[in-house]
């Protein structure tokens, strides 16, 4: 019986995989589809697959909608007022040209903080481009560490939709996530950013040309560096000190109020308005405007809320069939540590469907069962993990493959070379950071 629930769990995960990839479904369909075959061949009754499926969509979606819509207004707050802008350009600034690869590191993890991958890289590239016009370097040593710094704080930083999911499911905490992430995040920027750019780029001179893409700025001022800064650090900031209080020795009513201002839905939106009235209204934007940035970021969200509703659902299956019960008595056998166990599922899942969140989402879902009657497990920790492996081995069935392809002017080989190693660097070194935490916490 235990390796007939194996073999039908992995033929659920083939069938996400089939039908992103072969069929071309959209992520949600395939991980319906598959929770609905992982239900019925395991033998949940038919009157609990719909309510267990149900019961999953909501458990996850319950908190995330509200911080997905305000983080994504967020973002896209900071590309249209070029704050972001701002902020690439101040360290930019100073560190200078000799040490450009370190200034575009910090650029990329302090604006892909509050910003989707995708968003971050159209706010960066037009810097990234304009140095690279004027200096006359390899484009790669300018752009690598930017890519590195937005793409792991993409896939292993709150209030990013992945971490948060995956908080989400294994009912971590929130304020460890984000300091242990934080410590994890910046080494292994370093070494598949500034390190990494430094190493290829003199092995790897790209032909092509970069493609311009620039936000319409019709204001008549940028927004000051400094509040640009405050802007993106906002939600952080407020999530740390909520985090930290409860070993401030603070007074109940004040541990609760920022306890209560740091919770992501709440940060996210205190950081909306600021946004609103900093990088808005007194940049000449008005209420039409800003109504209209809110509505244009908030339709591309729905597709990622979609996807990780469906990766809730296929995880309350696994739970309700028993599925997660049998691989956890299994795991336990081959005693494989639920970081490895959640780093590998994660990395199988984002190299056959191409999709971080998807990975993320599944693996999260399929190692959260095991780990229920498991004692010691750091579930932070847990997250990072998984975060870790859903970015390795970014390649042609990644969007983001090809994104990076097209803005740097680079050919598919080329691409191979840098953004597919660069992700891969990124994973294993995460991975290998929530390791040696793990044996000191």
């Amino acid at each position: 019986m235990d390796a007939y629930l194996l073999i039908i769990t992995l033929a659920a995960i083939a069938l996400v995989i089939v039908g992103v990839s072969v069929f071309k479904w959209h992520a949600f369909i395939s991980l319906t589809i598959a929770s609905l075959f992982l239900a019925l061949t395991a033998g949940l009754s038919l009157d609990k697959i719909v309510s267990a499926y149900e019961t999953g969509v909501g458990g996850v979606l319950g908190h995330l909608v509200g911080i997905l819509a305000l983080g994504t207004i967020l973002g896209k707050m900071m590309a249209e007022s070029g704050a972001g802008m701002q902020v690439a350009d101040f360290f930019v600034r100073k560190f200078g040209v000799k040490k450009l690869p370190w200034a575009m590191l910090f650029a990329g993890f302090i604006i892909g903080i509050p910003v989707f991958f995708e968003v971050g890289i159209l706010i960066v590239l037009p810097l990234v481009i304009s140095i690279q016009k004027t200096t006359k370097q390899n484009i790669l040593l300018i752009a690598l560490p930017v890519i590195a710094g937005l793409s792991i704080v993409h896939g292993l930083v709150p209030p990013h939709p992945g971490a948060l999911t995956a908080i989400s499911i294994y009912k971590a905490n929130l304020g460890h996530v984000l300091i242990y992430s934080l410590i994890i995040a910046i080494p292994a920027a370093i070494i598949a950013g500034p390190l990494f750019a430094k190493w290829v780029h003199k092995r790897v001179v790209p032909q092509g040309e970069p493609e311009l893409i620039r936000f319409n700025t019709n204001y008549k001022q940028l927004p000051s560096t400094g509040i640009s800064f405050l802007i993106i650090l906002l939600p952080v900031i407020l999530m740390v000190l909520a985090a930290a209080a409860p070993f401030m020795s603070l007074p109940q009513g004040i541990e609760k109020f920022l306890a209560f201002i740091g919770s992501p839905v709440i940060a996210l939106l205190i950081s909306v308005f600021a946004a609103f009235y900093f990088l808005g209204i007194r940049q000449g934007m008005d209420k039409n405007m800003l109504r209209k940035f809110s509505e244009d970021s908030l339709l591309p969200v729905g597709s990622i809320i979609l996807i990780i509703g469906a990766g809730g659902g296929f995880k309350q299956v696994l739970i309700d069939s028993g599925v997660g019960d049998t691989i956890g008595q299994m795991s336990e056998n081959l005693s494989l540590s639920p970081l490895v166990l959640a780093f590998l599922i994660a990395g199988l899942i984002r190299i056959a469907t191409g999709s971080a969140t998807v990975a993320l989402t599944t693996a999260a879902g399929i190692v959260s069962p095991i780990i229920e009657h498991m004692s010691g497990v750091n579930l932070e920790l847990l997250v990072i993990a998984t975060g870790a492996g859903s970015l390795m081995f970014s390649h042609v069935n990644d969007a983001g493959f090809w994104m990076v392809k097209e803005y740097l002017g680079l050919t598919v080989n080329e691409t191979f070379k840098t953004w597919t190693v660069l992700e891969t660097l990124l994973s294993f070194v995460a991975f290998a950071g929530a390791l040696i935490l793990n044996a000191f916490i």
